[in-house]
C-alpha cells in the first residue's frame, strides 16, 4: 500500500513518522520529500531511518524504518506555514499514487490531509481528493463514504451549498449513487446483499408532503424502482430518528442526502477512529477524517489514530477484493 503525506506544512508528515515507529501489520510506503521527513523527525524528536524505495526492493517493515518514494518539494517548507508554491507538489504525490494503483504496483492508496484553500490560491481548481481522483481514474461518478466502528455513511451530494442541495437531489443522481454504494459494499466489504438505510431530505422526511415533496416526488419512487431490481433499501426515513440503534442494527450503511446531514453523526461517534473511503473508483482509496491541523504540525500533539484506521480499512478491503 502507499500513503501520500498530504500538505507538507500540516500534520501529514507527523502522522507518517508516528506510524513508522510501530512494526507494520501490512507493508506500506510513503510518497513524500525525504528531506521534509528528516526535518520534521528532528522537530518531533523521533528516530527514523529513511530508505528510498524503488520497484523491486523489499518494503521495510521494521519499527523506525520508513520506505519512501521520493517526490521533491517545489520550495522549502516551514512547518505550519502554507505556501502556494508547493500546491503542485501535493498534486504530484496524488498523481503518482493513483497511477501506481492503476498499474497494479500498490494494492491501495491512503491519503493524509491536504489544504484545499492553498491549492486553489495557487490557481489550481481543486474541490477535494474525491473529485481529483475521479478525474485521474476517468470514472463518471464517485461516492464519498465515511466509516467507523458500527457505522458507514455515504453521501448523495458532497460539497454543495445547502441552498443547492434540493435541486441536486434527482432520480438519476440517486440511482447512480445507490448503484455505486450497493456495488462497492459487495466488492470491497464482501456483503452479498447490502442493507441500506436512506435518509429523507426534509424534516420528518417531508411529513407526508407538508414539509416538502422531494420524498414523495423523487426519493421514494427511485427507491421503489431499485427495490424491484433486488436492492435492499429502507426509507426514506427522517434523519433525526434514522441514526438510532433501532434502525442502524438492521443496516450495513446509511445514505445521507447532504454532507452535514450524515457526517456530524459519524464524526461524533468515531472522530479520530474514522476513515473516508472513495467508492466508484477502480482502485482502493481511504483517507483520514480530519484536516491539516497546521497549529499541531511539528508539536508532537497530533493523533495518528485516523491514519492508522485508514490503513487498516485499506488492507481489509484489499484482502476481500483479492479473494473474490
Amino acid at each position: 500500500m502507499v500513503i501520500t503525506a498530504g500538505e507538507p506544512a500540516g500534520i501529514g508528515p507527523d502522522l507518517v513518522l508516528m506510524l513508522a515507529q510501530q512494526p507494520r501489520q501490512h507493508p506500506w510506503l510513503v510518497i513524500v520529500d525525504p528531506e521534509l521527513l528528516r526535518q520534521r523527525a528532528i522537530q518531533l524528536h523521533l528516530p527514523i531511518e529513511i530508505v528510498q524505495w524503488q520497484a523491486g526492493d523489499t518494503v521495510p517493515q521494521a519499527a523506525g524504518v520508513l520506505g519512501v518514494i521520493a517526490e521533491h518539494l517545489t520550495s522549502p517548507c516551514r512547518t505550519g506555514e502554507l505556501s502556494t508554491t508547493n500546491a503542485s507538489y501535493v498534486l504530484r504525490t496524488l498523481e503518482r499514487a493513483t497511477q501506481g494503483c492503476l498499474q497494479g504496483c500498490y494494492s491501495a492508496m491512503i491519503t493524509a490531509p491536504v489544504h484545499k484553500g492553498v491549492i486553489n490560491d495557487a490557481g489550481i481548481a481543486f474541490s477535494g481528493h474525491t473529485e481529483f481522483l475521479q478525474e485521474l481514474c476517468k470514472v463518471p461518478k464517485v461516492v464519498m463514504m465515511l466509516a467507523t466502528q458500527g457505522l458507514k455513511v455515504a453521501l448523495a451530494t458532497t460539497h454543495l451549498p445547502l441552498r443547492a442541495v434540493a435541486d441536486a437531489i434527482t432520480a438519476p443522481l440517486l440511482e447512480e449513487v445507490i448503484g455505486i454504494l450497493d456495488q462497492d459494499l459487495r466488492i470491497w466489504f464482501g456483503l452479498a446483499s447490502p442493507r441500506i438505510l436512506v435518509c429523507g431530505l426534509n424534516p420528518h422526511a417531508g411529513e407526508g408532503g407538508h414539509l416538502g415533496r422531494e420524498e414523495i416526488d423523487v426519493i421514494e419512487p427511485c427507491l421503489e424502482r431499485l427495490r424491484q431490481q433486488g436492492l435492499q433499501l429502507i426509507g426514506p426515513l427522517p434523519a433525526d430518528t434514522l441514526f438510532t440503534d433501532k434502525h442502524l442494527q438492521q443496516a450495513d450503511a446509511v445514505l445521507a442526502m447532504y454532507h452535514d446531514q450524515g457526517l456530524p453523526v459519524l464524526k461524533y461517534k468515531g472522530f479520530g477512529q474514522a476513515v473516508n473511503i472513495t467508492l466508484g473508483l477502480p482502485i482502493i482509496r481511504t483517507s483520514v477524517d480530519h484536516g491539516t491541523a497546521l497549529d499541531l504540525a511539528g508539536t508532537g500533539r497530533a493523533d495518528a489514530g485516523s491514519l492508522a484506521t485508514a490503513l487498516q480499512y485499506a488492507a481489509h478491503m484489499a484482502a476481500i477484493k483479492e479473494h473474490l
